[in-house]
Protein backbone atom coordinates (compact mmCIF):
# COMPACT_ATOMS: atom_id res chain seq x y z
CA UNK A 1 0.00 0.00 0.00
CA UNK A 2 2.11 2.69 -1.06
CA UNK A 3 0.45 5.60 -2.56
CA UNK A 4 -1.73 6.58 -5.39
CA UNK A 5 -1.37 8.90 -8.37
CA UNK A 6 -4.66 10.61 -8.93
CA UNK A 7 -5.49 11.74 -12.44
CA UNK A 8 -8.87 13.30 -13.05
CA UNK A 9 -10.28 12.48 -16.43
CA UNK A 10 -13.87 13.03 -17.45
CA UNK A 11 -15.01 13.34 -13.87
CA UNK A 12 -13.41 9.98 -12.90
CA UNK A 13 -10.30 9.44 -10.92
CA UNK A 14 -7.70 6.90 -11.93
CA UNK A 15 -5.61 5.65 -9.05
CA UNK A 16 -2.39 3.91 -9.92
CA UNK A 17 -0.74 2.11 -7.06
CA UNK A 18 2.70 0.97 -8.15
CA UNK A 19 4.44 0.22 -4.91
CA UNK A 20 8.03 -0.90 -4.87
CA UNK A 21 10.16 0.23 -1.98
CA UNK A 22 13.01 -1.72 -0.46
CA UNK A 23 15.73 -0.26 1.71
CA UNK A 24 18.33 -2.26 3.57
CA UNK A 25 16.18 -5.31 3.86
CA UNK A 26 12.88 -3.96 5.07
CA UNK A 27 10.87 -2.71 2.20
CA UNK A 28 7.54 -2.93 0.53
CA UNK A 29 6.40 -4.04 -2.82
CA UNK A 30 3.08 -3.89 -3.92
CA UNK A 31 2.43 -4.08 -7.24
CA UNK A 32 -0.65 -3.50 -8.93
CA UNK A 33 -2.69 -0.97 -10.71
CA UNK A 34 -6.34 -0.53 -10.13
CA UNK A 35 -9.09 1.84 -11.18
CA UNK A 36 -11.87 3.11 -9.03
CA UNK A 37 -14.20 6.04 -8.99
CA UNK A 38 -12.84 8.43 -6.42
CA UNK A 39 -13.04 12.14 -6.01
CA UNK A 40 -10.70 12.34 -3.06
CA UNK A 41 -7.13 13.51 -3.39
CA UNK A 42 -4.16 12.15 -1.55
CA UNK A 43 -3.53 13.30 1.97
CA UNK A 44 -0.45 15.42 2.50
CA UNK A 45 2.11 13.46 4.48
CA UNK A 46 3.28 15.38 7.54
CA UNK A 47 3.14 12.90 10.42
CA UNK A 48 5.82 10.56 9.08
CA UNK A 49 8.26 13.47 8.47
CA UNK A 50 7.50 14.61 12.04
CA UNK A 51 8.32 11.12 13.31
CA UNK A 52 11.64 11.31 11.48
CA UNK A 53 12.39 14.74 12.97
CA UNK A 54 11.46 13.48 16.45
CA UNK A 55 13.76 10.45 16.16
CA UNK A 56 16.65 12.61 14.97
CA UNK A 57 16.05 15.14 17.76
CA UNK A 58 16.02 12.38 20.39
CA UNK A 59 19.27 10.96 19.02
CA UNK A 60 20.91 14.39 19.21
CA UNK A 61 19.76 14.62 22.83
CA UNK A 62 21.23 11.18 23.54
CA UNK A 63 24.58 12.26 22.12
CA UNK A 64 24.45 15.46 24.16
CA UNK A 65 24.10 13.49 27.39
CA UNK A 66 26.66 10.91 26.24
CA UNK A 67 29.45 13.54 25.98
CA UNK A 68 32.25 11.26 24.76
CA UNK A 69 35.15 13.67 25.52
CA UNK A 70 34.09 13.89 29.16
CA UNK A 71 33.64 10.10 29.41
CA UNK A 72 37.12 9.49 28.01
CA UNK A 73 38.59 11.62 30.80
CA UNK A 74 36.73 9.84 33.60
CA UNK A 75 37.17 6.19 32.58
CA UNK A 76 39.44 4.10 30.32
CA UNK A 77 38.42 4.15 26.65
CA UNK A 78 39.82 1.97 23.87
CA UNK A 79 40.50 4.45 21.08
CA UNK A 80 39.55 8.05 20.57
CA UNK A 81 36.19 9.70 20.17
CA UNK A 82 35.05 9.78 16.55
CA UNK A 83 34.30 13.21 15.10
CA UNK A 84 36.02 15.12 17.88
CA UNK A 85 35.24 18.38 16.09
CA UNK A 86 31.63 17.81 17.19
CA UNK A 87 32.62 18.33 20.81
CA UNK A 88 30.29 16.66 23.28
CA UNK A 89 28.26 15.30 20.34
CA UNK A 90 31.19 13.20 19.09
CA UNK A 91 30.75 9.42 18.90
CA UNK A 92 32.28 6.71 21.03
CA UNK A 93 35.32 4.87 19.57
CA UNK A 94 34.28 2.44 16.84
CA UNK A 95 35.63 -0.52 18.82
CA UNK A 96 33.07 0.31 21.48
CA UNK A 97 30.15 1.24 19.23
CA UNK A 98 30.55 0.58 15.48
CA UNK A 99 27.19 2.22 14.76
CA UNK A 100 28.60 5.72 15.44
CA UNK A 101 26.65 6.31 18.60
CA UNK A 102 26.76 6.61 22.40
CA UNK A 103 28.63 4.59 24.97
CA UNK A 104 28.23 0.86 25.48
CA UNK A 105 30.40 -0.83 28.05
CA UNK A 106 30.21 -4.39 26.74
CA UNK A 107 28.67 -5.65 23.54
CA UNK A 108 26.17 -4.25 21.09
CA UNK A 109 23.79 -6.59 19.31
CA UNK A 110 23.56 -5.48 15.71
CA UNK A 111 20.75 -5.74 13.19
CA UNK A 112 19.70 -3.54 10.25
CA UNK A 113 16.02 -3.54 11.24
CA UNK A 114 15.27 -4.49 14.80
CA UNK A 115 15.17 -3.27 18.33
CA UNK A 116 18.91 -3.23 18.91
CA UNK A 117 19.65 -5.17 22.12
CA UNK A 118 22.49 -4.03 24.31
CA UNK A 119 23.80 -5.71 27.45
CA UNK A 120 24.46 -2.34 29.01
CA UNK A 121 23.97 1.07 27.48
CA UNK A 122 23.80 3.57 30.31
CA UNK A 123 22.69 6.67 28.41
CA UNK A 124 19.87 4.94 26.56
CA UNK A 125 18.82 3.10 29.69
CA UNK A 126 18.34 6.37 31.55
CA UNK A 127 16.43 7.92 28.65
CA UNK A 128 13.87 5.12 28.29
CA UNK A 129 15.37 1.99 26.74
CA UNK A 130 13.41 -1.25 27.16
CA UNK A 131 14.54 -3.50 30.00
CA UNK A 132 12.53 -6.26 31.68
CA UNK A 133 13.49 -5.36 35.24
CA UNK A 134 12.63 -1.69 34.74
CA UNK A 135 9.25 -2.47 33.17
CA UNK A 136 8.11 -5.28 35.49
CA UNK A 137 9.96 -4.78 38.78
CA UNK A 138 10.06 -0.98 38.78
CA UNK A 139 6.68 -0.64 37.05
CA UNK A 140 8.03 1.66 34.32
CA UNK A 141 5.58 0.60 31.62
CA UNK A 142 6.23 3.81 29.70
CA UNK A 143 9.45 2.22 28.45
CA UNK A 144 7.34 0.02 26.16
CA UNK A 145 6.80 3.15 24.05
CA UNK A 146 9.84 5.33 24.73
CA UNK A 147 12.26 2.65 23.50
CA UNK A 148 10.96 2.98 19.92
CA UNK A 149 12.25 6.58 19.75
CA UNK A 150 15.82 5.69 20.77
CA UNK A 151 18.60 4.44 18.49
CA UNK A 152 22.00 2.95 19.14
CA UNK A 153 23.89 4.96 16.52
CA UNK A 154 23.80 6.97 13.32
CA UNK A 155 23.77 3.85 11.13
CA UNK A 156 20.90 2.35 13.12
CA UNK A 157 18.98 5.64 12.96
CA UNK A 158 19.61 6.18 9.25
CA UNK A 159 18.51 2.67 8.27
CA UNK A 160 15.28 2.88 10.26
CA UNK A 161 14.40 6.39 9.13
CA UNK A 162 14.96 5.59 5.45
CA UNK A 163 12.58 2.66 5.75
CA UNK A 164 10.06 4.80 7.62
CA UNK A 165 10.15 7.39 4.85
CA UNK A 166 9.82 4.84 2.04
CA UNK A 167 7.01 2.90 3.69
CA UNK A 168 5.26 5.42 5.91
CA UNK A 169 4.86 8.37 3.54
CA UNK A 170 3.05 6.28 0.94
CA UNK A 171 0.74 4.83 3.57
CA UNK A 172 -0.02 8.25 5.01
CA UNK A 173 -0.75 9.69 1.58
CA UNK A 174 -3.41 7.09 0.95
CA UNK A 175 -4.87 6.48 4.40
CA UNK A 176 -4.14 9.66 6.34
CA UNK A 177 -2.12 10.51 9.42
CA UNK A 178 -4.56 9.16 12.04
CA UNK A 179 -4.49 5.57 10.84
CA UNK A 180 -0.76 5.56 10.13
CA UNK A 181 -0.04 7.09 13.54
CA UNK A 182 -2.12 4.42 15.27
CA UNK A 183 -0.41 1.69 13.26
CA UNK A 184 3.08 2.97 14.05
CA UNK A 185 2.61 3.47 17.79
CA UNK A 186 0.59 0.34 18.54
CA UNK A 187 2.90 -1.84 16.44
CA UNK A 188 5.94 -0.48 18.26
CA UNK A 189 4.15 -1.15 21.56
CA UNK A 190 3.25 -4.69 20.49
CA UNK A 191 6.84 -5.40 19.51
CA UNK A 192 8.09 -4.14 22.88
CA UNK A 193 5.59 -6.28 24.81
CA UNK A 194 6.52 -9.52 23.05
CA UNK A 195 10.24 -8.73 23.28
CA UNK A 196 10.01 -8.12 27.03
CA UNK A 197 8.05 -11.35 27.54
CA UNK A 198 10.79 -13.48 26.02
CA UNK A 199 14.05 -11.55 26.55
CA UNK A 200 15.05 -10.51 30.06
CA UNK A 201 18.80 -9.94 30.06
CA UNK A 202 19.20 -7.26 27.42
CA UNK A 203 18.36 -3.63 26.90
CA UNK A 204 16.45 -2.83 23.73
CA UNK A 205 16.03 0.30 21.61
CA UNK A 206 14.88 1.03 18.07
CA UNK A 207 11.85 1.58 15.84
CA UNK A 208 11.90 -1.77 14.07
CA UNK A 209 8.81 -3.13 15.82
CA UNK A 210 6.84 -0.17 14.48
CA UNK A 211 8.37 -0.59 11.02
CA UNK A 212 7.49 -4.28 10.91
CA UNK A 213 3.99 -3.27 11.94
CA UNK A 214 3.69 -1.08 8.86
CA UNK A 215 4.94 -4.01 6.79
CA UNK A 216 2.32 -6.30 8.35
CA UNK A 217 -0.39 -3.72 7.68
CA UNK A 218 0.59 -3.67 4.02
CA UNK A 219 0.03 -7.41 3.81
CA UNK A 220 -3.38 -7.28 5.47
CA UNK A 221 -4.35 -4.29 3.31
CA UNK A 222 -3.56 -6.29 0.20
CA UNK A 223 -5.68 -9.17 1.49
CA UNK A 224 -8.68 -7.15 2.61
CA UNK A 225 -8.70 -5.06 -0.59
CA UNK A 226 -7.92 -8.05 -2.80
CA UNK A 227 -10.65 -7.48 -5.38
CA UNK A 228 -9.52 -4.00 -6.41
CA UNK A 229 -6.02 -5.08 -7.43
CA UNK A 230 -4.68 -6.48 -10.65
CA UNK A 231 -1.53 -8.61 -10.67
CA UNK A 232 -2.59 -9.93 -7.30
CA UNK A 233 -0.32 -12.96 -7.27
CA UNK A 234 2.74 -10.93 -8.19
CA UNK A 235 2.03 -8.36 -5.48
CA UNK A 236 1.45 -11.00 -2.81
CA UNK A 237 4.49 -13.09 -3.77
CA UNK A 238 6.85 -10.13 -3.77
CA UNK A 239 5.59 -8.88 -0.42
CA UNK A 240 5.87 -12.35 1.13
CA UNK A 241 9.46 -12.67 -0.09
CA UNK A 242 10.36 -9.37 1.55
CA UNK A 243 8.69 -10.38 4.80
CA UNK A 244 10.34 -13.81 4.82
CA UNK A 245 13.76 -12.30 4.11
CA UNK A 246 13.50 -9.90 7.02
CA UNK A 247 12.33 -12.56 9.43
CA UNK A 248 15.17 -14.80 8.25
CA UNK A 249 17.63 -12.08 9.25
CA UNK A 250 16.01 -12.12 12.66
CA UNK A 251 17.05 -15.70 13.46
CA UNK A 252 20.72 -14.74 13.37
CA UNK A 253 22.41 -14.39 16.78
CA UNK A 254 22.07 -11.22 18.85
CA UNK A 255 18.90 -10.10 17.05
CA UNK A 256 15.66 -9.52 18.91
CA UNK A 257 13.30 -11.11 16.41
CA UNK A 258 10.52 -11.11 19.01
CA UNK A 259 10.21 -7.34 18.54
CA UNK A 260 9.84 -7.95 14.80
CA UNK A 261 7.20 -10.63 15.32
CA UNK A 262 5.20 -8.65 17.86
CA UNK A 263 5.20 -5.52 15.72
CA UNK A 264 4.33 -7.44 12.57
CA UNK A 265 1.40 -9.31 14.13
CA UNK A 266 0.02 -6.11 15.66
CA UNK A 267 0.25 -4.24 12.37
CA UNK A 268 -1.20 -7.18 10.46
CA UNK A 269 -4.34 -7.24 12.61
CA UNK A 270 -4.62 -3.45 12.65
CA UNK A 271 -4.46 -3.41 8.85
CA UNK A 272 -7.73 -5.36 8.63
CA UNK A 273 -9.30 -2.88 11.03
CA UNK A 274 -7.96 0.42 9.68
CA UNK A 275 -7.16 -0.03 5.99
CA UNK A 276 -10.14 -1.61 4.18
CA UNK A 277 -11.25 0.30 1.09
CA UNK A 278 -14.90 0.60 -0.03
CA UNK A 279 -16.26 -1.48 -2.87
CA UNK A 280 -15.68 -0.23 -6.39
CA UNK A 281 -18.42 2.15 -7.38
CA UNK A 282 -19.21 3.25 -3.85
CA UNK A 283 -19.55 6.97 -3.28
CA UNK A 284 -20.60 8.77 -0.18
CA UNK A 285 -23.89 10.08 -1.59
CA UNK A 286 -26.67 8.49 -3.59
CA UNK A 287 -24.78 5.23 -3.87
CA UNK A 288 -27.70 2.90 -3.39
CA UNK A 289 -29.65 4.61 -6.15
CA UNK A 290 -26.78 4.75 -8.65
CA UNK A 291 -25.06 1.43 -8.11
CA UNK A 292 -27.42 -0.76 -6.15
CA UNK A 293 -24.71 -1.56 -3.60
CA UNK A 294 -26.19 -2.57 -0.26
CA UNK A 295 -23.05 -2.11 1.79
CA UNK A 296 -19.95 0.06 1.68
CA UNK A 297 -17.70 -2.93 2.36
CA UNK A 298 -17.82 -6.54 1.31
CA UNK A 299 -19.00 -9.16 3.86
CA UNK A 300 -15.54 -10.75 4.17
CA UNK A 301 -14.09 -7.35 5.10
CA UNK A 302 -16.52 -7.11 8.02
CA UNK A 303 -15.62 -10.65 9.11
CA UNK A 304 -11.89 -9.86 9.01
CA UNK A 305 -12.51 -6.64 10.96
CA UNK A 306 -14.38 -8.40 13.76
CA UNK A 307 -11.88 -11.26 13.95
CA UNK A 308 -8.97 -8.83 14.09
CA UNK A 309 -10.53 -6.79 16.90
CA UNK A 310 -11.10 -9.93 18.97
CA UNK A 311 -7.62 -11.31 18.37
CA UNK A 312 -5.87 -8.00 19.01
CA UNK A 313 -7.73 -7.23 22.24
CA UNK A 314 -7.29 -10.78 23.51
CA UNK A 315 -3.63 -10.89 22.51
CA UNK A 316 -2.74 -7.61 24.18
CA UNK A 317 -4.75 -8.49 27.27
CA UNK A 318 -3.13 -11.88 27.79
CA UNK A 319 0.38 -10.61 26.98
CA UNK A 320 0.18 -7.64 29.34
CA UNK A 321 -1.25 -9.72 32.19
CA UNK A 322 1.52 -12.29 31.76
CA UNK A 323 4.19 -9.59 31.51
CA UNK A 324 3.24 -7.69 34.66
CA UNK A 325 2.82 -10.94 36.59
CA UNK A 326 6.51 -11.49 35.86
CA UNK A 327 6.01 -14.59 33.75
CA UNK A 328 8.72 -15.74 31.36
CA UNK A 329 7.37 -16.52 27.91
CA UNK A 330 10.05 -19.16 27.38
CA UNK A 331 8.58 -21.25 30.19
CA UNK A 332 5.30 -21.56 28.29
CA UNK A 333 6.92 -22.17 24.91
CA UNK A 334 10.06 -24.28 25.02
CA UNK A 335 10.82 -23.85 21.31
CA UNK A 336 9.99 -20.16 20.88
CA UNK A 337 13.58 -19.07 21.49
CA UNK A 338 14.39 -20.49 18.05
CA UNK A 339 12.25 -17.73 16.55
CA UNK A 340 14.86 -15.21 17.63
CA UNK A 341 18.06 -17.20 17.23
CA UNK A 342 18.96 -20.57 15.71
CA UNK A 343 22.27 -21.92 17.12
CA UNK A 344 24.83 -23.39 14.72
CA UNK A 345 28.42 -24.59 14.89
CA UNK A 346 29.50 -20.99 14.18
CA UNK A 347 27.55 -19.23 16.92
CA UNK A 348 25.49 -19.77 20.03
CA UNK A 349 22.41 -17.94 21.27
CA UNK A 350 23.04 -17.54 24.99
CA UNK A 351 23.01 -13.76 24.87
CA UNK A 352 19.50 -13.64 23.48
CA UNK A 353 17.98 -15.12 26.67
Amino acid sequence: MAGEDVENSGGRAKRNSNRINNSSGVGYVASSTYMTEDTENQWTSWLVPMFVVANVAVFIMVMYFNNCPNRSRTRPVVGKCVGRCLGRFSFQPLRENPLFGPSSSTYIFLSPFKNECLDFLIVLQKLGALQWSKVVVNHQAWRLLTCIWLHAGVIHLLANMLSLVFIGIRLEQQFGFVRVGILYLLSGFGGSVLSTLFIRNSISVGASGALFGLLGAMLSELITNWNIYTNKASALLTLLVIIATNFAIGILPHIDNFAHIGGFLTGFLLGFMLLPLPQLGWQCRNVLVRTGLKSKYKPYQYVLWVASVVLLVAGFGLALVALFRGEDGNEHCSWCHYLSCVPTSRWGCDRNN
